[in-house]
């Protein structure tokens, strides 16, 4: 049973990232908009991880550059795929989002001189598109993708470099990292607020801000616990494919909850961007040795 723990960990967190729409949108019901949402349960989260910070402060001031990005690429990742999921379709977000292939293998190369080998080109190839696809294919050069399209793309981008991220900095606590990401994505809210892009909820009941802060404290913090923890417990292919599971409770979720459809050729699209991702997820620790040699 202990062996399998990390994976039912895991899992466990993959499928509250997957389902995660549901209390998002009941929260955007009760009249707390994306900005704002992002901005309450994102800084209670992060004052949460607080302590953790203040213990390591010495080593996250030694790595302040290295911490300064993490917050705004992880934190620009979670708010705009936190607005995206919000107002738009539940599938076609989380499918855009999960171009996280393209980039992660194009980061690679140009930022850590990863080789590509031909695995990666197809994972790559077959991404690109299933997004073309999705966005309508051929009636993307006459019909602009809507901007919630563009933040799904986007937020897959900041994801996939901040991830890169995080593997440079080796030296810096995994806990300190995350807590600069979780403090990234609250500030950078509290600016798009201040700066008047979305108004601040005021007149919204103690219900919902009660139902926010649930949100933050159980549900956003325990995917959050559960997938660094199980990711840090088990290899990193096999965590991989595991994580796939938050794009198959998302797309089965919204289909059965949401009553959302696809056509066949979003479906097509989709199927293309899955098998990016698990030929990605399925490539082994020899595999990656090799593209350093």
């Amino acid at each position: 049973m202990k062996g399998y723990f990390p994976v039912i960990v895991l899992l466990g967190a993959s499928v509250l990232w997957g389902l995660s729409w549901i209390p998002l949108k009941a929260i955007n019901a009760m009249g707390i908009q994306g900005i704002a949402l992002s901005f309450g349960a994102y800084g209670i989260i992060a004052l949460v991880m607080s302590p953790q910070l203040v213990r390591q402060r010495a080593l996250g001031w030694k790595h302040r550059n290295m911490m300064f990005w993490i917050a705004l690429f992880g934190g620009g990742a979670n708010l705009t795929f936190t607005y995206a999921l919000i107002n738009g379709e539940v599938i076609r977000v989380m499918v855009l989002f999960y171009l996280l292939p393209v980039w992660g293998v194009l980061g690679g190369y140009f930022f850590l001189k990863e080789r590509i080998d031909r695995w990666r080109w197809v994972g790559v190839v077959a991404a690109v598109l299933g997004a073309f696809l999705i966005l309508g294919g051929f009636k993307i050069f006459s019909t602009s993708p809507s901007w919630i399209d563009a933040l799904a793309l986007l937020s897959g981008l900041l994801f996939a470099l901040n991830n890169l991220l995080f593997r440079f900095a080796q030296s810096v606590p995994v806990a300190s990292k995350i807590g600069a990401m979780f403090y990234g994505c609250f500030i950078l809210a509290g600016l798009l607020l201040l700066g008047k892009v979305e108004p601040f909820p005021l007149e919204v009941s103690i219900h919902a801000w009660g139902a926010l802060g649930l949100y933050a404290l159980i549900w956003l913090l325990l995917a959050n616990i559960g997938s660094q923890w199980g990711v840090t417990h088990m290899e990193a292919g096999r965590s991989s494919i595991i994580i796939i599971m938050e794009l198959i409770t998302a797309v089965i979720s919204a289909t059965l909850i949401a009553g959302e459809t696809m056509d066949f050729r979003e479906y097509i699209g989709g199927f293309l961007i899955l098998s990016a991702a698990l030929i990605e997820a399925l490539r082994t620790q020899e595999d990656e040795t090799k593209e350093r040699e």
